[in-house]
């Protein structure tokens, strides 16, 4: 899972809540999914826990451990961010404008649909 501000490239201009490394709890353990050997043999997958809220994130996206260190910070930092400001936070509306925008296509592209069934059937009586 890519973070959602990462996958927009808006991460830098949003205003999240900053993390220390004391309220994080970090371990290394065995990814799962495909990968047979190489996966069942490194402690690359990343799991950490934010202390104070109790999130726990676990990261194996890559298979680079720095990586998936990295990508899991940004990940809980923004889950984080939406525990403690709920709908007040940029992810949220982040989020909320991505959901409007695709349900906006999907209506758009049922209208066009219904345009050319209807053009179709047009046609269809004009031959005969």
């Amino acid at each position: 899972r890519v973070p959602l501000l990462q996958a927009a490239g808006k991460n830098s201009s949003f205003n999240l809540l900053e993390l220390t490394e004391a309220e994080l709890e970090e371990q290394f353990v065995r990814g799962d999914g495909p990968g047979g050997q190489a996966t069942n043999k490194t402690n690359n997958c990343v799991v950490l826990k934010h202390i104070p809220s109790g999130i726990v994130v676990k990261c194996h996206q890559t298979r680079s451990a720095e990586k998936n260190r990295k990508i899991a910070r940004e990940i809980l930092q923004e889950k984080v961010d939406l525990f403690y400001k709920g709908e007040d936070s940029d992810v949220f509306k982040e989020k909320k404008a991505s959901e409007k925008k695709k349900q906006e296509k999907k209506r758009r592209a049922k209208e066009n649909l219904e345009r050319k069934k209807h053009l179709k059937e047009m046609q269809q009586l004009d031959k005969k």
